[in-house]
């Protein structure tokens, strides 16, 4: 199975949220959505994750849910007067948090350095071995 986007997984579990609770509607003017197998059906085709459309189908599904959840318009955000969809935004890292990061990833960025030098050098002096051994073999 192709692997989903973050914002694929995040619209699935919208429509799955408002199946459970009973606000998923049929389309066009139709009932509530009643069979567990149909609201996986219309998650993943709004998400645009679905095996039966074509890539082409998949855009314009994609594009028409990210409108519909920017305006506050599906089920969910209508019932609990929502803006937004999903999960809240990740917390903003604190100063300290922030610095140990940064020490972390310069750590790493020397250390990848050093090791692509030393590897560097240990394949010229092998290569230069090698020409050694055939120019005495000849």
């Amino acid at each position: 199975m192709a692997r989903t986007t973050r914002r694929q997984r995040k619209t699935t579990g919208r429509v799955m949220h408002e199946y459970k609770h009973g606000e998923l509607d049929r389309g066009r003017g139709g009932g509530k959505v009643k069979s567990r197998k149909q609201a996986i059906a219309i998650a993943l085709s709004e998400a645009g994750a679905s095996n039966r459309q074509s890539p082409k189908q998949k855009r314009k599904a994609r594009t028409r849910t990210t409108k519909k959840e920017a305006r506050g318009a599906t089920g969910q955000q209508e019932r609990e007067g929502r803006k937004s969809v999903g999960a809240r935004p990740r917390r903003k890292k604190t100063a300290k948090a922030a610095g140990r990061t940064a020490t972390r990833k310069a750590t790493r960025k020397t250390s990848r350095k050093t090791t692509k030098k030393t590897t560097r050098k240990t394949t010229r002096k092998s290569a230069k071995r090698v020409a050694r051994r055939k120019s005495l073999t000849r």
